[in-house]
């Protein structure tokens, strides 16, 4: 699990850069002035006023709003110091490692650092973990709650991909079992 992005995830990146020209009307360059006259502070905020007053799609949005806020902190170029900044409290920790060792058994995975999560893809993302406050994790899986009691259906809207609308609770490394192991594979095999 070296990799940061799939093949196809690297494609489909290079694909979104490429068409904002033809699928917005305007380079970036463009929307890098328009954003100077946006009301909005918040990223959120800022793209839902991209999308409201200029009919720009999450995707293109995300493109613009990297080009124009300053970089706070390390970035896709340096997962390494994503995870250490996002992964600080150490049991936190243990359990990412736990599940990238049983991650390592699912044949062809590939985990990708974000900002706000840690991924887990073969062709497209299956799996995504954030941490969570006492030393805890939230591990999503693209599944239906019914493939084990000890799925939940996502409460909150996540960063990680929409496809992941079922999700554990992990309070320890030692949770990451023989169960964990069999939604990851299976989540693997949906996506």
């Amino acid at each position: 699990m070296t990799a940061v992005l799939t093949e196809r995830q690297k494609k489909w990146f290079a694909t979104v850069q490429a068409n904002l020209e033809k699928n917005t009307g305007k380079p970036l360059a463009d929307w890098i002035a328009i954003m100077k006259t946006c009301p909005e502070t918040a990223p959120r905020a800022q793209a839902a006023w991209l999308k409201a007053e200029h009919g720009v799609g999450q995707n293109h949005a995300a493109q613009i709003l990297d080009a124009c806020r300053p970089t706070d902190g390390p970035g896709w170029d340096d997962p390494e110091a994503l995870r250490a900044a996002l992964w600080k409290d150490a049991a936190s920790l243990a359990i990412l490692e736990a599940v990238e060792l049983v991650a390592n058994n699912v044949e062809g995975v590939i985990s990708g650092q974000r900002k706000g999560y840690t991924s887990f893809s073969r062709s497209v993302q299956f799996a995504a973990m954030r941490p969570l406050k006492g030393g805890r994790a939230l591990l999503g899986l693209k599944l239906a709650v019914e493939n084990s009691p000890r799925l939940s259906l996502s409460v909150r809207r996540e960063s990680w991909s929409e496809r992941l609308t079922a999700t554990i609770e992990l309070d320890a490394a030692d949770r990451v079992d023989a169960e964990i192991s069999r939604l990851l594979a299976q989540a693997a095999e949906n996506g």
